[in-house]
C-alpha cells in the first residue's frame, strides 16, 4: 500500500476523532500532553533543561564565554541557537549536516528568544566594544514525537532562567544567575481539515493541512509568530488562536517557573 493512500486512511481517521471532540491520544481539542520539566540536567553546562512534552524528549544546555561584540552592536551580548536532529530520535532524522527542519526549529526558537527578551543581552556587556558575553544555546532532540516546536522553545527558557554566569572563571568576581527579564511561551496549533488543535502528536503532524507557532509573554503581547506547512487559516481562526496562546501560555509559564524554581 503506498505512503500516499496510508496517509489519507490515518488523516480519514484522526478527522473523524476529532469531530467527535476527542483525540486518538484521548487528549481534548486544546490540551496538552504532559509536561515534565527537569533543570540543571548537564553538569558541566552554565545552564541546562530537559522537557519531555508526551513521549518528544528534548534536552537544552547553556555554554557561555567571552567574546568580541557585533560591530553594530557593541554594547550587547552575542546569543546563538542550534538544534540537531539525532537520527536515534527519529527513523526520519539523518545525519549530517543541518537540514530545512533543524535550520526552521532552531531560527524559530532563537526568534522568540530575542523578540520575547528573555535576556537583554545589554545585561551581557563586559566592556563595550571589546568584551561581552557570548551564549550558545544547543538543542537536543533525544525522541521525536510531534511539536518539537514547543517542547524546544520551553526547554530553551528554563535552560535559560537555570544559568549561571562563569564571572569566576573569567576573574571577574563570583558566578552569578543570568538575569531573566520575560518568559515568552510558544504554543503551536495545527489545523487538519477544518478542526483545529493544540500541540500536535506526531500522527497528526503527519497529516495535518497547516501549522501555527505563536510566541506570548506574561503581559499577553504577542512576540512572534511562525506559519508551517501549505494549508491556510482563515482571519478568524488566526484571531482565536493567538486568545487561546495567551491563555495556554499563562498555563506552561507556570509549569516552566514552578520547574526552574523547584531546581534552584
Amino acid at each position: 500500500m503506498s505512503q500516499d493512500v496510508v496517509s489519507q486512511i490515518l488523516k480519514d481517521y484522526i478527522y473523524k476523532t476529532l469531530t467527535e471532540k476527542k483525540r486518538i491520544d484521548g487528549r481534548g481539542l486544546l490540551e496538552y500532553r504532559k509536561i515534565d520539566i527537569q533543570t540543571g540536567f548537564i553538569e558541566v553546562a552554565e545552564g541546562s533543561a530537559r522537557v519531555k512534552l508526551g513521549n518528544t524528549d528534548v534536552l537544552a544546555g547553556v555554554k557561555m564565554s567571552i567574546g568580541e561584540p557585533f560591530p553594530d552592536t557593541p554594547e550587547s551580548g552575542v546569543m546563538t541557537t542550534n538544534a540537531e536532529l539525532i537520527p536515534m530520535a527519529s527513523p526520519t532524522f539523518e545525519a549530517g549536516p543541518p537540514d530545512e527542519n533543524s535550520i526552521e526549529l532552531s531560527r524559530v526558537v532563537d526568534r522568540g528568544l530575542r523578540e520575547g527578551q528573555v535576556v537583554d543581552l545589554s545585561d551581557l556587556c563586559i566592556e563595550p566594544g571589546e568584551k561581552v558575553w557570548v551564549m550558545f544555546i544547543d538543542l537536543h532532540i533525544l525522541d521525536y514525537d510531534g511539536n518539537l516546536f514547543d517542547a524546544s522553545a520551553m526547554a530553551a527558557v528554563a535552560a535559560l532562567a537555570s544559568t549561571k554566569v562563569p564571572a569566576s572563571q573569567y576573574e571577574l568576581g563570583d558566578d552569578y544567575p543570568l538575569p531573566i527579564k520575560n518568559w515568552p511561551v510558544m504554543t503551536t496549533f495545527a489545523k487538519i481539515k477544518d478542526i483545529i488543535v493544540l500541540d500536535p502528536g506526531l500522527d497528526e503532524e503527519r497529516v495535518a493541512d497547516a501549522r501555527l507557532s505563536v510566541y506570548t509573554d506574561q503581559d499577553g503581547h504577542i512576540r512572534a509568530m511562525q506559519k508551517g506547512l501549505n494549508g491556510g487559516f482563515s482571519y478568524d481562526e488566526v484571531k482565536e488562536i493567538v486568545r487561546l496562546s495567551k491563555e495556554k501560555g499563562k498555563e506552561v509559564r507556570k509549569i516552566l517557573m514552578d520547574a526552574v524554581k523547584g531546581g534552584e
